[in-house]
């Protein structure tokens, strides 16, 4: 066995075991203190602040769809040029190009009287001196003549609704009934006075009617040249529609861009007040899309419910449905950009979060700025004022590009998806640019300031 070591006796200098843990202490209760001062201080109405950020997003899930619908509502109902354009393209549309045919056709037949035209030629061969065989054959050929006479009106008639000289006619029509419609859902009274009968509101067809009376007359159907002006009408709104209208028209006329700017408005402020903004961003996109969603499964419903109501109160419902589809083509198209807009923007939410894909995104372009800036002009740019200007202010030019591209949308005349890509391409490059050239130095010794002085502490 070895022997047992020799107990040290510490000297005088030396301080005890009751003293070292005395001092372990108090370093530990220093280093908690530290910590303590170090850690941003806690806000206080966190939940206030967050209850307000939901309450904020759901009313303006709420909104949006009424929004896009109201706007889209306003620029047909009271933009004349908009809603020729939107109609416009009706001129085409077989099932349109019959049911005008039918009733042009319908009209002159009428206004020619031509089962009256028949009988009278018939009664006068009664009259007459002519063999009872020759009477009995002209009566006989009295059905297949009034049938070759409508024939004859409604292939010229089909001649015009096929031509150019229609599609004008039609936009020029069109564009009445729309001044038409915006007076009489002003109170109007000489507008309403001029309604068709019923008060229904129709595309007035009478330059038709002339130019198929002219070809008529041309051909030698002499009989277009005695007859007294002809009407005929397409008809676009009925009574009722119009009453449901004008009790709409106000809010319609009001609220139409109004809504946008409040949806707007919730969501900024939802952003302003959250404490964790891309996050926000992205549910805001969300919201935006889901709008888009609502609305086109309103839309296919809508079609559903108006076709059954059609089918039994027109005669040519194939041509009501068709009417529908066109003038529902700009909402469509407003649902898709709305879609296409949400996606963008929680596609930047996503992008500028703290998600570790999007860290790796940062990182990426961060390493790929400093490789192209190591040589020529790109790094005396990264190093010279400009560089160092971007890097400190950063986090302000990041926000300035997405309020200016926002803003571009925002005040376009028409929305279109080709705008939103565009615009977002460009956002796009501009983010990477500045990110590019901002110089790395003053880059990371300026976040931490702007961020700490932002209003939401990030």
């Amino acid at each position: 066995m070895s022997p047992p070591r020799a107990r040290r006796t510490p000297s005088a200098d030396e301080p005890d075991h009751e003293e070292l843990l005395a001092r372990i202490a108090s370093l530990e209760a220093e280093n908690a203190t530290l910590r303590t001062s170090a850690e941003p201080p806690r806000r206080r109405g966190g939940r206030g602040r967050s209850a307000a950020v939901v309450v904020l997003v759901v009313v303006a899930a709420l909104l949006a769809p009424v929004a896009v619908t109201l706007a889209w509502a306003r620029g047909l109902v009271t933009d004349t040029d908009r809603y020729v354009e939107t109609v416009a393209p009706l001129a085409d549309d077989p099932a349109v190009q019959a049911a005008i045919t039918d009733r042009v056709t319908t009209a002159l037949a009428d206004a020619l009287r031509v089962d009256t035209l028949v009988q009278n030629a018939s009664d006068a061969l009664d009259e007459s001196d002519l063999s009872p065989a020759v009477k009995l054959l002209v009566r006989s050929l009295g059905g297949p003549l009034i049938d070759a006479l409508r024939s004859r009106v409604r292939s010229a008639v089909a001649s015009v609704v096929g031509s150019d000289a229609f599609a004008t006619a039609w936009r020029e029509a069109n564009r009445a009934a729309s001044e038409q419609l915006v007076a009489v859902l002003r109170g109007d009274p000489d507008a309403i006075a001029q309604l068709d009968e019923g008060g229904t509101l129709s595309v007035d067809l009478a330059s038709v009617i002339e130019v198929v009376r002219q070809n008529l007359s041309d051909s030698g159907f002499g009989l277009v040249d005695r007859l007294p002006a002809v009407t005929a009408s397409f008809p676009l709104l009925s009574n009722g529609d119009l009453v449901k209208l004008r009790g709409l028209y106000r809010a319609i006329d009001l609220l139409g861009t109004a809504m946008v700017w409040v949806v707007l408005a919730l969501l900024g402020a939802a952003v302003w007040l959250a404490r964790d903004r891309p996050r926000t961003v992205m549910v805001s996109g969300f919201v935006i899309a889901l709008a888009g969603v609502i609305l086109g499964a309103g839309i296919n419903v809508g079609r559903g419910v108006y076709t059954a109501a059609a089918a039994g109160q027109v005669a040519r419902p194939d041509a009501a449905v068709a009417v529908y589809d066109q003038v529902a083509s700009g909402l469509r198209l407003a649902t898709r950009t709305t879609l296409a807009l949400g996606l963008v923007i929680a596609l930047v939410g996503l992008v500028a979060g703290r998600s570790a894909a999007a860290g790796g995104l940062r990182a990426a372009l961060t390493k790929a700025g400093e490789a192209a800036g190591r040589n020529g002009v790109l790094a005396q740019v990264r190093q010279g004022p400009v560089g160092v200007w971007l890097a400190r202010h950063l986090t302000v030019v990041r926000a300035g590009i997405g309020v200016l591209a926002g803003l571009v949308l925002v005040l376009a005349d028409r929305l279109t998806g080709g705008l939103i890509l565009w615009v977002g391409a460009v956002a796009a490059v501009l983010l990477v640019v500045a990110q590019v050239l901002a110089a790395p130095e003053e880059a990371g010794a300026s976040a931490e300031p702007e961020e700490a002085g932002s209003p939401s502490g990030g």
